[in-house]
């Protein structure tokens, strides 16, 4: 049972994190805002499996990305002082990857959501 105690305590951590961005980043408090809106949907609109998989995976992506970026700004702050040139540099690439990210679950999202606009709007 002392595996069992170790997978608890990895857990516990890892929602220990996840609070902790929530509380910390802005950014991470809207995108689980959007990823509950797409949950909800996935839940009350009747797509096809496959587009249910590609709209979560896409959500998931973007958010685990923003853990991503959240960290490594977290990172650099400790290694390099705020001022050097290639912490921002670095803070800005990361940014920049959740920026494609979260562009393309948009366009996904789009892509997948169109044909069950009607039905979205219906049940308003």
């Amino acid at each position: 049972m002392k595996w069992l105690k170790g997978v608890q305590t990895s857990f516990s951590h890892a929602w220990r994190g996840l609070r902790l961005a929530f509380a910390s980043e802005r950014s991470f408090r809207i995108q689980v805002a959007v990823a509950m809106v797409v949950i909800l949907l996935v839940c009350l609109v009747p797509f096809r499996s496959w587009e249910r998989i590609i709209l979560l995976v896409a959500t998931s992506a973007v958010l685990v990305l923003e853990l991503l970026n959240s960290t490594v700004e977290r990172l650099v702050d400790l290694f390099k002082p705020r001022l050097h040139p290639y912490v921002r540099d670095v803070k800005d690439l990361m940014a920049g990857a959740v920026l494609v990210a979260s562009i393309f679950a948009l366009i996904v999202g789009l892509m997948v959501f169109w044909p069950y606009l009607g039905i979205v709007l219906g049940t308003l």
